[in-house]
């Protein structure tokens, strides 16, 4: 992997797949980046999912947004290409993110948290409110959601299939089992793999271990009075999320106070990668 020193506020590249990953260190971690876009205006910092490193976005979403907004994603401590270990709390993550983002030199940013990412969203606005403007929360629920505890043991069921058919696990995660489901989840897995230089490092199993454990946790907390949240929210999700059911994107939404909701018919956990068009014309129109 080649690793560049961020020059401060640098976001010329425009695609997705030759944007360079670049890395900046803060309290003693190295963490992975990449930007795009214009360098104007407030940025879209990215909060990825369970397992998931830089590679893991859909070039179609990250170029979608970064026409018009500076897009920045980045790895979490830990994972891919960024030191240190990894937190076992969705707060420590939150808190790392914070870290990230002062690094940057920013004071002001929207989220777009997608799964494990909405979580750690909801508890940057939360913590930091003054750091959020505007914040995405796809394919997520709120602590102490409905079956969000069982994650674990449905990641791992569907990460066996996955060996035993030879298919990504995500074809089984993120997508409905419908002729549109396997399509879509064939097209999204062929789009991860358009970048083919520069590719991040794969999670490590005790990363990974640590992740679940984190959202183990968040699934088991007592609900947040999510009243305190006073951003405007766009909430999506498909209608047939088997990771976070997608009741608990309807009961974010509802507890808000500044909320809109989405939910994509026929789809899964990835219903913003499936429905990635849609997704990225809404995404613009309310950022």
């Amino acid at each position: 992997m080649t690793k560049v020193q961020a020059p401060q506020g640098a976001a010329v590249h425009t695609t997705w797949t030759d944007t360079p990953t670049q890395t900046i260190s803060v309290g003693g971690v190295a963490f992975a980046y990449r930007q795009l876009g214009p360098d104007t205006g407030v940025p879209v910092v990215f909060l990825t999912h369970l397992a998931a490193v830089l590679d893991n976005w859909d070039p179609r979403v990250v170029d979608g947004i970064a026409a018009k907004h500076r897009v920045i994603t980045f790895d979490n401590r830990g994972v891919g290409a960024s030191s240190g270990s990894t937190p076992t709390t969705i707060g420590e993550m939150a808190r790392d993110a914070v870290t990230f983002i002062g690094a940057l030199g920013l004071d002001r940013v929207d989220l777009f948290g997608f799964s494990m990412g909405g979580m750690i969203a909801q508890v940057i606005a939360q913590e930091e409110p003054q750091l959020v403007r505007r914040m995405i929360l796809a394919g997520t629920g709120p602590a102490g959601g409905e079956g969000i505890d069982k994650v674990t043991r449905i990641s791992l069921l569907d990460t066996a299939r996955g060996l035993l058919t030879r298919q990504d696990p995500k074809q089984f995660l993120f997508f409905t089992r419908t002729p549109n489901g396997r399509r879509a989840g064939k097209e999204f897995l062929a789009r991860l793999e358009e970048r083919t230089n520069d590719r991040d490092k794969a999670i490590s199993v005790g990363s990974f271990r640590a992740q679940l454990k984190a959202i183990h946790r968040w699934g088991q907390q007592q609900p947040a009075d999510l009243a305190s949240i006073h951003q405007p929210v766009l909430a999506i999700n498909g209608d047939s999320d088997k990771m976070v059911p997608s009741n608990n994107t309807v009961d974010l939404a509802q507890r808000l106070p500044s909320s809109q909701l989405v939910i994509y018919p026929d789809a899964g956990h990835g219903g913003v990668f499936q429905f990635h068009a849609d997704f990225v014309k809404r995404a613009l129109e309310f950022l």
